[in-house]
């Protein structure tokens, strides 16, 4: 199983800037949705970021993605322009779909993310689409699905987790296990609870993995791309996590106890473990750490400017992309 080892310090340094970078452009846009500059219904990413980063860090450039409704993550795991992001949550014409996909159906195929949707599951059968077309014609090429513990209970978990065992199709299912399909609870909704031993039923390898620690899964997600690459096949990551918000921006979250929340913030926090390790087995410091934050400050405050300084979409652009020529 390809390890952590492989990473160097640069790389642990990278991915934690990855993970403040998601997470100061979320809670950034939920102020800025409050001020009226942001439209539309905002799905937050806060307190996920280790599975976006560590998925993104473990494959491959060319490879394909398929996003969910909280895709801020993946786009800027995946390296996309913050600044386009930011101005396609504003409407502006700059954006990264031109102001017309808003916060749930971004995409950015030149960095191989190739959609995001708000159809609860949706992922999984488009990512096992790509898986195909990966096998017929980009062979050293992988998908990969990103969904939630709610697409786990849709149809097309079955339906695509068994085409793509039957077909040895080369895709990583990423179940992003946050607990809640809305308001209802995984244990209310889910026999076992879980996800990644389902896996055994299509006769392909199933994980569990702790969601809020970037290099378990990186690792996971690294043996699994490889196995992919080499032939042999999908693969199931359960990550288990947790999301700071509401389902989305108005939540009352009344359904959970804060202190659920409160206690993963405390003791299990993506970011403050990447930082301790950092701290304490790599050496950075306190200054470093600071120049760091102070970075990812200074981007998001330049990819806000950017959004406010973009026209407003261009109306007569609403139909671009929606039909092929």
């Amino acid at each position: 199983m390809p390890g952590r080892d492989s990473l160097t310090v640069d790389d642990l340094k990278e991915m934690y800037t990855d993970m403040l970078t998601i997470r100061e452009f979320e809670e950034t846009a939920v102020a800025e949705s409050k001020q009226g500059t942001v439209y539309g219904n905002m799905h937050m990413y806060v307190g996920e970021e280790a599975i976006a980063v560590g998925v993104c860090r473990a494959i491959d450039r060319g490879d394909y993605i398929s996003s969910t409704h909280r895709c801020d993550g993946h786009l800027i795991a995946r390296g996309a322009d913050t600044g386009a992001m930011m101005a396609e949550l504003m409407g502006r014409r700059d954006g990264i779909c031109g102001g017309r996909a808003g916060k749930m159906h971004q995409c950015a195929p030149e960095i191989g993310v190739m959609c995001a949707n708000g159809i609860v599951g949706a992922s999984q059968s488009l990512a096992t689409g790509h898986a195909l077309y990966c096998k017929l014609y980009e062979p050293d090429k992988i998908a990969v699905a990103f969904f939630g513990d709610g697409g786990g209970n849709q149809g097309a978990f079955h339906e695509s987790m068994n085409l793509a065992a039957v077909w040895k199709l080369p895709v990583v299912f990423i179940c992003e296990n946050n607990h809640y399909a809305i308001s209802t609870n995984v244990r209310e909704s889910t026999a076992m609870g879980t996800f990644y031993q389902r896996a055994a039923g299509y006769g392909i390898p199933g994980i569990l993995v702790n969601g809020n620690d970037a290099l378990a899964v990186y690792e996971a997600a690294k043996a699994a791309a490889e196995r992919a690459r080499r032939g042999e096949g999908p693969s199931l990551i359960e990550c288990d996590t947790c999301r700071y918000r509401g389902h989305h921006e108005g939540d009352d979250q009344k359904y959970r106890p804060k202190e659920e929340v409160l206690k993963t913030r405390e003791e299990n926090d993506c970011i403050l473990r990447m930082q301790k390790l950092l701290m304490e087995q790599f050496g950075m410091t306190q200054q470093e750490d600071l120049q760091i934050r102070e970075t990812v400050r200074r981007r998001i405050e330049a990819a806000v400017a950017f959004g406010k300084a973009s026209e407003p979409m261009a109306v007569e652009t609403m139909e671009n992309g929606i039909f092929a020529d």
